[in-house]
């Protein structure tokens, strides 16, 4: 008796080996339909990938870049701390798959704000406006977004995301200063405003301009980089 209730925990045992497997198995399977299915994008499809990059997300936002780490999102997805390198072999992978999501979100933005209709100079300060206040209600994001080592690492093409932007401000400078590089004057205007965003966000401004509101450093930067407002630019 001794014997066969040994053979049975031996079959129950390799049954349940089996059938481990056989749940592994498809695991893999899910996540590499997931992966192949968004290998390019930013994990706006089904699945894994796309909820892993929601969740991220979703931290980046209640507590800030620094809480990004794998086995955060990992947990706070519920999945084993593993799973995220089946569709994100590095950290860096994943964040910048982070970073497309706020790239494509600051770029719906100014495109709802953006009237074709409106002088070049207008739109610029539309866009500059709407920077800003990204910078301001989505900071966490906002500074994923720009991360050096992200940006220069090209993990998902995050340069190619963020280029058309630059490049959107690039052709509006064109139609205010064609006596200028434009790529110059948008750069320093980019640079200018980022410097905004970021001493407002310190408290730095407050305390130096005794007030927080960020209008009048705009339109003092916009004047210093496009000149003084002129019908039809």
């Amino acid at each position: 008796m001794g014997k066969e209730t040994e053979r049975r925990d031996g079959r129950d045992s390799q049954d349940a080996r089996r059938g481990a497997d056989r749940e592994g198995d498809r695991d893999v399977d899910r996540g590499g339909q997931d992966a192949a299915g968004d290998r390019e994008g930013d994990g706006h499809g089904g699945g894994l990938r796309a909820r892993l990059v929601t969740v991220g997300v979703e931290l980046v936002d209640a507590e800030g870049a620094q809480a990004l780490s794998l086995r955060g999102i990992a947990r706070r997805a519920g999945v084993s701390h593993g799973a995220p390198r089946r569709h994100f072999p590095t950290h860096l992978d994943l964040l910048s798959a982070i970073a497309r999501r706020g790239f494509a979100e600051l770029a719906a933005r100014i495109a709802a704000e953006d009237r074709a209709a409106a002088v070049p100079r207008e739109r610029i300060a539309l866009l500059a406006r709407v920077y800003l206040d990204y910078a301001e209600t989505r900071r966490g994001m906002y500074e994923l977004m720009f991360r050096h080592d992200l940006l220069e690492s090209g993990r998902l093409g995050l340069r190619e995301t963020s280029l058309p932007l630059f490049a959107h401000l690039t052709g509006l400078v064109t139609r205010v200063r064609p006596d200028a590089d434009p790529v110059v004057v948008a750069a320093a205007l980019w640079a200018n405003l980022h410097g905004i965003a970021q001493l407002r966000h310190w408290g730095s401004l407050r305390l130096a301009t005794a007030g927080g509101d960020p209008a009048p450093l705009l339109a003092a930067a916009l004047d210093a980089h496009l000149g003084p407002a002129e019908p039809g630019r």
